[in-house]
């Protein structure tokens, strides 16, 4: 990825649309002259990519996709659908998601309040993914935070199918990975974030500097419902969870 950016930055661009932290992180190394807009971007300020939203005081501006109080909202969801779960693990990739012990403190507050034990549980390639899973399922009434990365999203067909076997209930923040066959996500909208983009490309190439233009945060986070894995795994949904949803796939 270094190499990449490299190769990126020695072609001089206008400027460059980087998408995820590891790529920005690779971007920002490389170059703090070329203008840099990123996407899908959870933790700008901690990554090091900005001073602040309003204000990101160097070459580097963009969109944030996870506000960092979410994780609490997950584990709001997945104790709604499954409310006799006593017991949570928090999968992250350490590598792509070097923002989520930022993210996990809350959550790990938040699951303390209402009783649960939460395990924070990193995963590194495919294979411990399984071994990860299957171990936890042992557990009776255990359920799954996936924490969204690069690795997740690549990886989101074996996810969403391990939870399901492990009859594991799974909360996740966008909707790939519920089309994958995953329980429920809630997040943002990715496409809409690129449209947005789009238009900070656009003033940057007329003359503003990304400084002047502030990081923005999700305009709406979206509730995706997957009723045929919640059949699979012998979950009812509650009418009054899918009449919130923006999509629920039968």
């Amino acid at each position: 990825m270094r190499k990449l950016a490299r190769q990126l930055v020695d072609s001089r661009p206008d400027v460059l649309l980087t998408e995820t932290t590891p790529v920005t992180a690779a971007v920002l190394h490389e170059t703090r002259t070329i203008p840099v807009v990123f996407v899908q971007v959870a933790d700008p300020v901690g990554s090091g990519f900005v001073t602040s939203f309003p204000r990101p005081g160097g070459n580097a501006t963009g969109f944030n996709n996870i506000p960092l109080t979410v994780a609490s909202k997950w584990l709001e969801l997945l104790m709604e659908i499954v409310p006799r779960t006593v017991r949570v693990m928090f999968l992250f990739n350490p590598p792509t998601a070097s923002y989520a012990q930022r993210m996990f403190e809350p959550f790990k507050a938040a699951a303390s309040m209402i009783g649960v034990e939460v395990v924070a549980l990193p995963v590194h390639d495919p294979a411990e993914l399984e071994t990860a899973l299957a171990a936890f399922a042992r557990v009776p009434d255990s359920g799954l935070i996936v924490f969204p990365s690069a690795f997740m999203i690549a990886h989101r067909d074996l996810v969403a199918t391990l939870a399901v076997r492990y009859r594991l209930p799974a909360v996740y923040a966008f909707r790939h990975y519920v089309h994958a066959g995953g329980l429920i996500s809630y997040g943002t909208i990715p496409a809409d974030t690129y449209r947005q983009a789009a238009t900070y490309l656009d003033r940057i190439l007329r003359g503003t500097k990304p400084a002047d233009l502030p990081v923005q945060t999700p305009a709406k986070l979206e509730l995706i419902v997957n009723l045929k894995t919640a059949k699979a795994m012998g979950l009812t949904i509650p009418e009054s969870f899918l009449v919130r949803a923006d999509e629920v796939i039968e």
